[in-house]
């Protein structure tokens, strides 16, 4: 039992140090690949090629002096970055990356906790992660940060019923609510290729989910300045872009789980494969943004509502319909 509590905590440490890291580079990602999109040169100046970029932003944000609003509720002002981020990270406690490997002559599972109902766990925790926003717009006392994490709130919701309901055409395909179970079921054939309306909902609502162009609705600056973090500077504000760009690994390592066949490929490279496919996703994600337009609220509800829930909804009709005649 004691090198089973081992393993986990050193596979925990590893998976935290590993997505800081990442989330920290994906910003440097980010501005090279709009860059090139829109004909700039992007960071180019610290260190070679600019790949010290990151740290440097690091360091500025740990010596930027700290300030608190007046007439906040301290406790949940302090809190609430720590929500986002700890929500974001515990997505990935229930995500399998490769399989088993072996190290040193000893079987390790490349994922912290494989539960047989993993998915329940995933849908109920990353769901949490609306308190991160709402408590952070409510303890600032501010308007704007306020009307921003209302609006947060709504969009989120919104979205998470397609999103849940994309991701049950995908169990009822497999037939089980483990992730390992549901990556050997794609052994054969993604499930991308037989639900594509499934995945195409599945990433819009990621969008929305993760307040990334076009749905940044909750961050809207020229509405308000800075939505619901306005009144965060430095490392707190560094918390929740950390957070926000770990939920975009995360809802992109989901949609390689469940669409795109999770670590399988051609090659034996299980990791390889895995972190490949999220890394085109990620690429995406920053490409609608480099090239879409901030949809106006009604029209970011409206689309939620009217459009992307009934078509989850016949989906999953189809889905279930189909997976009964086959079987």
């Amino acid at each position: 039992m004691l090198n089973d509590v081992s393993e986990i905590v050193i596979k925990s440490l590893i998976l935290i140090l590993v997505l800081l890291a990442a989330s920290g580079y994906m910003t440097f990602l980010e501005r090279i690949v709009m860059a090139r999109l829109q004909m700039r040169l992007g960071p180019t100046r610290v260190g070679p090629l600019g790949l010290f970029q990151p740290i440097a932003d690091g360091i500025k944000l740990l010596c930027k002096e700290r300030f608190q609003p007046h007439n906040i509720d301290i406790l949940t002002y302090w809190l609430s970055p720590a929500i986002s981020l700890f929500i974001a990270l515990f997505v990935f406690v229930l995500i399998p990356v490769g399989g088993t490997v072996e190290i040193f002559g000893h079987p390790v599972k490349l994922q912290i906790a494989d539960l047989n109902s993993g998915i329940l766990f995933l849908l109920a925790f990353s769901s949490l992660a609306i308190y991160g926003v709402v408590l952070a717009g409510w303890s600032s006392n501010n308007r704007y940060s306020l009307l921003g994490a209302l609006r947060g709130t709504s969009q989120m919701i919104s979205y998470e019923i397609p999103m849940t309901i994309s991701l049950l055409t995908v169990v009822l395909s497999a037939g089980t609510l483990s992730l390992n179970q549901i990556v050997e079921a794609q052994s054969s054939q993604w499930f991308i290729w037989t639900n594509p309306v499934g995945f195409i909902i599945y990433f819009i609502t990621g969008l929305a989910e993760t307040n990334r162009a076009p749905f940044d609705l909750p961050e809207s600056e020229q509405e308000l300045v800075g939505g619901y973090h306005t009144e965060y500077g430095g490392m707190k504000f560094a918390i929740f872009f950390l957070a926000e760009y770990i939920n975009i690994l995360a809802v992109s390592a989901i949609a390689t789980t469940f669409f795109l066949g999770g670590w399988f490929g051609p090659t034996n490279t299980p990791v390889i494969w895995f972190l490949l496919k999220v890394a085109i996703l990620v690429f995406i994600f920053i490409w609608i943004r480099s090239t879409m337009a901030r949809l106006r609220y009604d029209q970011l509800l409206s689309f939620g509502w009217k459009v992307l829930t009934p078509i989850a909804i016949l989906n999953l009709i189809f889905t279930a319909y189909f997976t009964l005649v086959l079987t």
